[in-house]
């Protein structure tokens, strides 16, 4: 298991954008770092944990539980052969693409280490929005990615450090319970049946899940 690529993004101005100043950092580009790994601080405010990287919108994006986003070379290659065209490292703007590692099977709370210093967790997987779907150019993007249910992980940032392309990756934590970032992620968006069984994953699970879950549990239906 290893980081195949290591992307950042800059600040863009795009025409597709919600983000009230016209700009999006999605446009995720290789880098061979090293780059410093840290926790940006809330949503809200925080943006991306890794230096030199850019989230502009923060309402939505970045902070604390969304520091890192990655995504399994295996699977860009899946929606290579869906799509019929090649998807480079960092298409999806995830930050880490990874060679060797179940992202979308991860368990929320799930421990990785990267290269010798940096570890983080696991937290929610990503939801898709219109940014997404005009960046990648694909019509009905955000139902097919919903679909397809491998929405890739979002992590926060447990022990901070720097990591460049190559390093290896190494599971030090799985916790205690069967709540992947695919259920999670069926749970939030088409399955709120699910819901009840994200609590299983205690404070691990990004807070806006557990709001969510919390709410459902207390109020069926709701």
């Amino acid at each position: 298991m290893k980081l195949l690529s290591l992307n950042l993004g800059r600040a863009r101005a795009v025409d597709y954008t919600d983000q009230p100043e016209g700009v999006t950092g999605i446009d995720k580009q290789p880098v061979p770092g090293p780059v410093r790994v840290v926790a940006p601080g809330p949503k809200g405010t925080g943006g991306s944990g890794l230096a030199g990287d850019a989230v502009c919108h923060k309402r939505h994006h970045g902070g604390e539980h969304q520091a890192v986003y990655a995504v399994a070379r295996e699977d860009l290659d899946d929606w290579e052969r869906e799509l019929g065209r090649t998807l480079p490292a960092g298409s999806f703007g995830e930050n880490l693409t990874t060679l060797g590692v179940d992202v979308s099977g991860a368990l929320i709370g799930e421990r990785w280490r990267i290269g010798p210093e940096v570890v983080l967790e696991v937290t929610c997987g990503r939801i898709p929005c219109r940014t997404f779907q005009e960046h990648v150019g694909e019509k009905g993007w955000v139902k097919r990615f919903t679909q397809k249910g491998a929405p890739g992980a979002y992590l926060r940032v447990v022990e901070p450090g720097e990591i460049r392309s190559g390093d290896p990756i190494e599971i030090v934590h799985r916790p205690d319970h069967d709540v992947t970032v695919a259920l999670q992620f069926r749970a939030i968006t088409t399955e709120r049946g699910l819901l009840p069984r994200l609590l299983d994953a205690g404070e691990a699970l990004h807070p806006e899940s557990r709001a969510i879950a919390e709410k459902y549990v207390a109020t069926p239906g709701a």
